[in-house]
């Protein structure tokens, strides 16, 4: 069924009323006409508008108020601003307050029927991208408790042992503190806790404190009301609020500003909090679990985790290992993965060579579970007649294994290192550049090949 085009014509002159109703009656539009803005404002609370337009000379109240109050009340109604009135500031700030565009008097029909027709098709768009978003997010959830139910891709000792501290604590209060290196899964670790405790039923709510700058985490954690400072043009209530009844998940935790660690811990301490530029003082209802990559111990020690703050947060901590220290979890997540993208690709499922699941196993995965996702990705999207072979695998896993360890080529002793050490690392790196091309990693370091044969000999390096 079409979906009705209703447009709301707010405008005193009844002569203008009286041509835009015929003229977009003609084509096929639903109107309904208003001469002044409370009779506007009362016809929309009556009946939704798909569009409105508005003049900014009205007997009651200024356009620009009544623009406002629209913008305010539905904001995703295009509001196109038709007036005699055509000064270039009434045009700016038309636009900066929220209209779709600003159209004088007198008007072109033709002009004004392809605003009308391009801010509708806009509208049904965002609307259509609305919905999109809002049923993937849903399909994502259920998959996610679905699967960490049920479930959870561990095999190795450490994830079993946290599988089973989570069975223990999810159904408590208790605050949770996760660490690890980034991309080891600390959200998915929050995910199961969440999943398995009583508040499962309202999604989790999570706030990465290193995504904002600094100046804008309060407001993202607390809300503000409209007004509390520059650019605050519309009531937010703020992640905490968001949260209530729910599990707050707060990411790098000890990127959080020190004075906001000290007020967000008196809402953990008082339950109640205030948003930015508000009297009012609301309850807070969450668990929180936060996350950091960093050692904790570093973090206290460089101030950028409060001690008060960590010991209210660390009722329980979970420290989840990199990924190249429990490759027995590599195979069933390399299974889980593909499966994921072959779904995703309409594919089916393909198989992995045996060169290729040796080299998956054999990389260092400095990136963690994350990376090794990527990689299937990659892997699914290229392979050919359902098998992934070690060419379809991304070029950093195909660099022989002398070349995958650059990151512990160098031995700490102190901070000085020998100058063989120094060499035998800069022709690594220059072999890595190279992706193991030996004529041009000699060319780069400036030196023969039978020199380079000499020292790989040396340093015991074998490609």
């Amino acid at each position: 069924m079409k979906e009705t085009r209703r447009i709301l014509i707010i405008d005193d002159e009844r002569p203008i009323l009286l041509t835009l109703e015929a003229l977009l009656g003609r084509h096929g539009f639903e109107t309904e006409t208003a001469a002044t803005a409370a009779a506007g404002l009362k016809a929309l609370k009556n009946k939704s508008a798909s569009l409105v337009l508005l003049d900014l000379q009205l007997p009651d109240v200024q356009g620009l108020e009544i623009l406002d109050k629209i913008k305010s009340e539905w904001p995703e109604t295009p509001v196109i601003v038709l007036t005699a009135h055509d000064t270039l500031n009434n045009a700016i700030e038309s636009i900066k307050r929220g209209a779709y565009h600003f159209v004088s008097k007198p008007y072109a029909p033709e002009e004004l029927l392809s605003l009308v027709e391009k801010a509708l098709e806009k509208q049904s768009l965002v609307r259509e991208t609305q919905k999109l978003r809002a049923r993937t997010q849903e399909l994502e959830r259920r998959l996610e408790i679905a699967q960490t139910r049920s479930n959870p891709v561990f095999q190795s000792k450490s994830m079993q042992e946290i599988e089973e501290l989570i069975n223990s604590m999810a159904p408590s209060e208790a605050n949770v503190l996760i660490t690890g290196e980034s991309g080891v899964g600390k959200e998915v670790i929050a995910n199961l806790i969440h999943n398995r405790s009583r508040r499962s039923e309202r999604p989790m709510v999570k706030l990465n404190c290193a995504a904002f700058p600094q100046t804008m985490i309060e407001g993202e954690l607390f809300g503000y009301v409209k007004g509390a400072f520059t650019g605050a043009t519309n009531d937010f209530p703020g992640m905490i609020a968001e949260a209530h009844g729910s599990t707050l998940f707060l990411d790098e935790i000890s990127d959080m500003p020190p004075d906001l660690q000290t007020r967000f811990l008196r809402v953990l301490q008082e339950r109640e909090f205030r948003p930015l530029g508000s009297t009012r003082t609301l309850k807070a209802d969450f668990r929180v679990i936060a996350a950091t990559n960093r050692p904790v111990a570093t973090a206290l020690a460089e101030n950028r985790l409060r001690s008060d703050l960590y010991y209210r947060i660390n009722t329980f901590q979970i420290e989840v290992q990199p990924l190249r220290e429990r490759k027995q979890d590599i195979p069933p997540l390399v299974a889980f993965f593909v499966k994921q993208f072959a779904t995703q690709l309409g594919k089916s499922e393909p198989q992995i060579a045996p060169d290729a699941f040796q080299k998956l196993l054999d990389y260092s995965w400095p990136g963690n579970v994350r990376e090794l996702q990527n990689a299937i990705e990659y892997a699914v999207v290229l392979a050919r007649q359902n098998v992934i072979s070690a060419k379809e695998l991304p070029r950093e896993l195909q660099l022989p294994a002398a070349l995958q360890q650059l990151g512990t080529a160098i031995p700490a002793q102190g901070g000085v290192q020998s100058l063989d050490d120094m060499e035998r690392v800069t022709i690594l790196q220059a072999l890595a550049q190279c992706h193991g091309n030996k004529k041009k990693a000699a060319e780069l370091l400036g030196i023969q090949r039978p020199t380079l044969y000499n020292k790989l000999k040396r340093y015991a390096i074998e490609l």
